[in-house]
């Protein structure tokens, strides 16, 4: 056999002998966590008038900006947004379903079925109002005073309207479930905006709203009559605001991952360019900055807060 012809032997005995290099498995996919979303304003405001399809898509309500600032510190995830009412939102994750939610305040009814965080103290416009017509104010006058909502409630001549199932905090749906022969009649309602324009046709005489929403109903609806908005002495009973998953193990590995995201906001030496970028530009109330600092301040300091 010439040498040619032997070297070309060898080597296909070679290479039938020789064990297969192996390919690298590609890495495996990351989880998926999927968020409610909702066109909630002032906490959560579509661009567009469109869901989010990515986080590049979230728009610059208190809520939804600070859930932008998350998911940059959440890379381990797969982020979806699915939309969904509450009530339906509710009853898949009572199913099993493991979904998120920065939309839901803490109460200990949803303890049962979320997991919760905490993320930032809630901001001025998180204040309850009442909102009547402001041909009516003089039958809501309080020397100046904010309203009390237990004093409203003892009145026999007005009548008040609420979206059902919406949690106004703490405070307010403690009065609400005390009270509930002279609590203001509810309907089922997709977003609270749908009853300004039931009030401005005096199907009511009052509900309980955030000003930011009255303020876009009443500039993109002139004419009377005219909305107002009355302080509510209980309106600030949402003190902070806060993220939900499911309680479902997927939904444990979720929240601690906010929790620890949370914290990592908190400690950033650059707290004011985030803080910048989260409120889009926009001021804050002296008051409140003074308190999301001392907030943050502690939330840095703080083990996980998960319930």
């Amino acid at each position: 056999m010439g040498r040619g012809r032997l070297i070309v032997a060898v080597l296909a005995a070679l290479s039938t002998t020789a064990p297969a290099v192996a390919q690298p498995s590609p890495p495996p996919a990351p989880p998926v966590l999927r968020w409610l979303v909702q066109d909630m304003p002032p906490h959560f405001v579509y661009r567009d008038g469109k869901p989010p399809q990515r986080a590049e898509d979230l728009g610059q309500g208190e809520v939804d900006g600070f859930l932008r600032l998350l998911i940059e510190r959440m890379p381990q995830y797969r982020h979806e947004f699915i939309e969904l009412s509450l009530p339906r939102f509710e009853a898949q994750v009572r199913q099993g379903e493991t979904l998120c939610s920065v939309l839901h305040v803490r109460t200990p009814e949803r303890l049962q079925w979320l997991y919760f965080t905490t993320l930032f103290p809630a901001m001025l416009s998180r204040q309850i109002h009442v909102i009547v017509r402001r041909e009516d104010l003089a039958r809501f006058e309080s020397n100046g005073q904010p309203l009390q909502l237990a004093d409203l409630l003892r009145r026999t001549d007005l009548t008040g309207l609420l979206p059902r199932d919406r949690s106004y905090g703490p405070r307010i749906d403690k009065l609400l479930a005390a009270n509930p022969e002279r609590a203001p009649r509810s309907i089922v309602a997709g977003r609270g905006v749908h009853l300004l324009p039931m009030l401005r046709a005096r199907r009511m005489d009052y509900t309980l709203e955030y000003p930011i929403m009255v303020d876009e109903y009443n500039a993109t609806h002139p004419g009377p009559p005219e909305l107002a908005k009355l302080p509510l002495a209980e309106g600030r009973s949402t003190s902070v605001a806060t993220a939900g998953c499911s309680r479902t193990p997927e939904g444990r590995r979720a929240i601690e991952a906010m929790d620890q995201a949370a914290r990592q906001l908190a400690a950033e030496s650059q707290r004011d360019a985030w803080i910048k970028a989260w409120r889009n530009g926009a001021p804050i109330d002296t008051d409140d900055l003074q308190r999301l600092n001392r907030f943050l301040d502690e939330r840095a300091r703080s083990p996980a807060q998960i319930e």
